[in-house]
């Protein structure tokens, strides 16, 4: 692990310095190992898996209402953009209408969404009267989907949030990380960027219904 030069000064080695780089990864897994009894990564792909040291600096969201909490103060604070990866839809009136406010403004929101999403009945209803059809023409609003989704997602310019799937692959809202750690962020976002380039067109009658 450590070397010793001609003036007896001690140095990490090159196998030293790459297992102190590798050790967050696993300190993220010890630190959640209970949690990961009963979760697991799903379908995520080794390269991030390998990267799960990122996620070291996080605060756990405990319980549907404080995670929907968490939700849409997230989209609240966002000033930019809005990229969000769905399983399920979160569905409240309040981040509906934040929704519809930061498309007004001119925010970008991005969303990836399986064909097996479970959505709220009145969704469709909600998009015409908001006609949110006109944010998607503008280009603000933009939607990709793809055949499984394991990862839940919820990004803004500065904070993230992720949703790990139970054993059984369901999507688990009561409980996930958080946190604005730029590690953190960077992790999530590259994620989101992976998934979203490797999607396919959105078909609205492939929504679960």
């Amino acid at each position: 692990l450590v070397e010793k030069d001609n003036d007896s000064n001690f140095s990490l080695t090159v196998f030293g310095k790459t297992i102190c780089d590798l050790m967050p990864s696993f300190s993220f897994i010890s630190q959640n190992r209970t949690f990961f009894e009963s979760h697991d990564f799903g379908n995520l792909e080794v390269k991030f898996i390998q990267r799960l040291g990122a996620l070291q600096e996080h605060k756990k969201i405990k319980g549907f209402v404080k995670v929907l909490e968490k939700w849409t103060e997230i989209h609240n604070n966002s000033e930019k953009y809005i990229f969000n990866i769905l399983a399920e839809v979160p569905y409240s009136k309040e981040i509906i209408d934040i929704v519809e406010k930061k498309l007004k403004s001119g925010i970008k929101i991005r969303s990836i969404f399986s064909e097996s999403t479970v959505i709220p009945e009145e969704r469709k209803e909600v998009f015409k009267k908001k006609n949110f059809q006109k944010f998607v023409i503008q280009g603000n609003l933009e939607r990709k989907m793809i055949n499984r989704i394991s990862i839940v997602t919820l990004i803004n310019e500065k904070e993230a949030c992720i949703i790990f799937p139970t054993k059984n692959g369901k999507s688990d809202l009561s409980e996930m990380i958080y946190s604005k750690d730029t590690q953190f962020h960077e992790w999530c976002l590259d994620y989101f960027n992976y998934l979203w380039n490797n999607s396919n067109s959105f078909q609205e009658d492939k929504l679960a219904k």
